[in-house]
């Protein structure tokens, strides 16, 4: 394990411990998040190694690297997918001018399956061995598990990372990384949880959208903006990812009292997503972003 003194994402030692949160999904064990008070980015701390995470994600119920469902969770996950795979395309369409794209954890490969289908030119990287096989089989070329081999096709003129900057090791490197690959009118798309949504309020220690230890950061739209100033990148627009209430309420209302609730879960997620109306803080958000 490995502490930080100092925040990740803006160097400031003024960091706080704020609560103890349970890794719900597989291990069990207990982990802190802490914050920054100059950014007020979250952090899992202290966080696995890169030679421990992988345990965390050793798991065949892990749903976002599965091809098939197995469970009635599974379903719902993959009927979501099919549906927001609908809504990315129609985001990336509005920026397009040379339809390359890049898909920076692309997992099994689905939304890079539904945009080579539109037309656009596919890359990928997933560094998990069978979410990547499975990419593969899709897509049959440019899946990639070395970010070096990234470079062969840039620049892209879309980068998206679905729910993956939260995963990422090194988060620095990795923002300045992609600004080196997207064309200077290209744009950079990050989906993230938000923790300052109704459902992260409401279930606090069992969001399971703090998914420790796999989620090293949690972001708001504080610090998320924080880290794009810092990375010569500027946010264009913020847009709602309306589904993800339910989803994440779904899972957190298991890890809270043990029971799957649908009826309780659907109530909830929505009261999240009125909530997000007036206040701007839905339980997921898209940040639209390009080079400053």
């Amino acid at each position: 394990m490995k502490r930080f003194l100092n925040c990740p994402s803006c160097n400031s030692s003024n960091l706080k411990d704020l609560f103890e949160c349970k890794d719900h999904f597989l291990s069990h064990d207990d982990f802190s998040i802490s914050c920054c008070n100059q950014c007020q980015l979250l952090i899992t701390n202290p966080q696995p190694s890169l030679s421990e995470l992988g345990q965390y994600y050793k798991s065949e119920n892990y749903t976002s690297h599965k091809a098939e469902a197995t469970s009635i969770l599974d379903y719902v996950y993959i009927l979501a997918r099919k549906y927001t795979i609908a809504s990315k395309l129609r985001i990336i369409n509005r920026y397009q001018h040379n339809k390359t794209i890049l898909d920076y954890g692309c997992g099994t490969g689905d939304f890079l399956l539904g945009c080579k289908e539109k037309g656009w030119t596919t890359t990928g990287f997933e560094p998990s061995d069978h979410a990547r096989e499975n990419a593969l089989n899709k897509l049959e070329k440019d899946i990639h598990g070395n970010i070096d081999d990234l470079t062969k096709n840039h620049p892209y003129s879309i980068i998206t990372l679905w729910h993956v900057l939260e995963h990422v090791n090194d988060l620095n490197e990795t923002v300045a990384n992609l600004r080196n690959l997207v064309t200077d009118n290209g744009k950079i798309i990050f989906a993230l949880p938000n923790h300052e949504s109704y459902d992260a309020k409401y279930y606090g220690q069992y969001w399971a959208a703090y998914d420790v230890p796999r989620h090293l950061y949690h972001f708001s739209k504080d610090s998320m903006k924080y880290l794009l100033s810092n990375s010569g990148l500027k946010l264009d627009n913020i847009i709602p990812m309306k589904l993800d209430s339910y989803y994440i309420s779904l899972l957190s209302e298991k890890y809270k009292t043990g029971r799957t609730n649908y009826l309780k879960s659907i109530l909830t997620g929505y009261k999240s997503n009125v909530y997000g109306y007036k206040t701007g803080n839905y339980s997921s958000l898209i940040y639209i972003c390009s080079k400053c």
